[in-house]
């Protein structure tokens, strides 16, 4: 399903920019609002999944919604076109989330929590490399006629769904359990590690905005509009390279470490992005984002199932989404605003402040992210 969606992200902002005619404010809010209901959907599918202590449908119901999205987008007409079908596959995205981050708690053993979310965000990033790629290939073909390349997406979510159906499995034991819907008692089960957690990720996702400013950025500087999706293939290349060896790390401890390192990496990301006069460093810009999201993504997934109540996994998971979605969605609106105003190299400046600013957070409470780490299993 990354395949697919990413193939449309790489095209997306383009499209809306140069045919449709949308400013950076419009794609910021587009794409923020979008990523956010993604990520608000999250909180009552992991609920959801919880109650029932059943994964699989939902996450049939998420991957069919995205596949079917994906019909809507060489159809549309209109920018609100696109902004429903972008909204439905983000939908379809927080309804498969959740569940699968918990049914992937639910049958990883505790000592390798770690790799186990590295590598599911590794191949979620394989998904992120052949999809811009599929994107460049299919703009080459077809004569940069976005609509026909959109068709491409259809192929590999349609594919995804039959996998659901055919090789997806519910742990051992997994039934359906007769509990109350989440209370307020349910969330005051929760360590304050998992709060924690929670707003180390909110903090991050404040500090890093869409990606689709990484696409606008490479077009700004002179990428043509089927040259411009290879920042995506940079940035996820790198993401899906550390994203393993990353989790190997988080299951000897290194979490402050990761996390410290993964700041470093989107500040340098965001003053290359800022100071690029050509293609070679907007291209390093988005492999150091590209660093940044493989050292921090899976690490602060695992971090979670770590430290929820096995029977609240799938709600610790929507909790912790919810928040990114929040900061996600205030996030890209700036940025989009930012770029309006005062244009692309104060945007990324401004991206290098904020995450200075959470990384003077996260030293101030160095011994909350301690015991963190220490609570889990590692």
């Amino acid at each position: 399903m990354d395949l697919s969606s990413e193939l449309i992200h790489a095209l997306l902002p383009l499209y809306m920019a140069t045919v449709l005619g949308a400013s950076a404010l419009i794609i910021g809010i587009v794409e923020g609002v979008a990523e956010a209901i993604a990520l608000f959907v999250k909180l009552f599918s992991g609920v959801l999944s919880d109650l029932f202590h059943r994964r699989k449908p939902l996450l049939l119901l998420g991957y069919g919604l995205a596949a079917a999205s994906k019909l809507a987008f060489p159809l549309a007409p209109t920018l609100g076109w696109i902004a429903g079908a972008r909204l439905a596959d983000r939908i379809g995205k927080g309804i498969r989330g959740a569940p699968r981050d918990a049914l992937i708690a639910d049958i990883t053993p505790p000592d390798v929590r770690g790799r186990s979310f590295g590598l599911r965000q590794a191949l979620d990033t394989v998904g992120g490399v052949g999809g811009p790629l599929l994107a460049l290939a299919g703009m080459a073909y077809f004569a940069s006629d976005f609509r026909a390349v959109f068709w491409i997406a259809v192929v590999p979510a349609l594919l995804a769904v039959v996998l659901i159906v055919v090789g997806v499995r519910e742990p051992a034991g997994a039934r359906a359990v007769h509990r109350t819907p989440l209370r307020v008692g349910d969330l005051r089960r929760f360590a304050p590690a998992v709060w924690f957690v929670a707003a180390i990720a909110g903090v991050l996702t404040l500090a890093r905005f869409s990606e689709a400013f990484l696409v606008l950025r490479a077009l700004d500087i002179g990428f043509s509009p089927a040259s411009a999706p290879l920042v995506m293939v940079a940035m996820a290349i790198v993401y899906a390279v550390t994203a393993y060896p990353a989790g190997v790390a988080a299951d000897r401890g290194r979490v402050p470490h990761l996390l410290a390192f993964g700041l470093a990496a989107l500040v340098l990301s965001d003053l290359v992005l800022a100071r690029a006069e050509g293609p070679a460093m907007v291209l390093a810009g988005a492999g150091l984002w590209g660093l940044h999201m493989g050292l921090t993504q899976g690490l602060l997934a695992a971090l979670i199932a770590a430290v929820a109540p096995p029977d609240l996994r799938g709600t610790a998971f929507g909790v912790f989404n919810l928040v990114c979605g929040i900061a996600l969605l205030i996030a890209s609106v700036l940025a989009g605003w930012l770029w309006d105003a005062y244009g692309p190299q104060f945007t990324f400046y401004a991206g290098a402040v904020f995450t200075v600013v959470a990384a003077i957070g996260l030293w101030l409470r160095r011994r909350e992210l301690a015991l963190s780490s220490t609570i889990s299993p590692w």
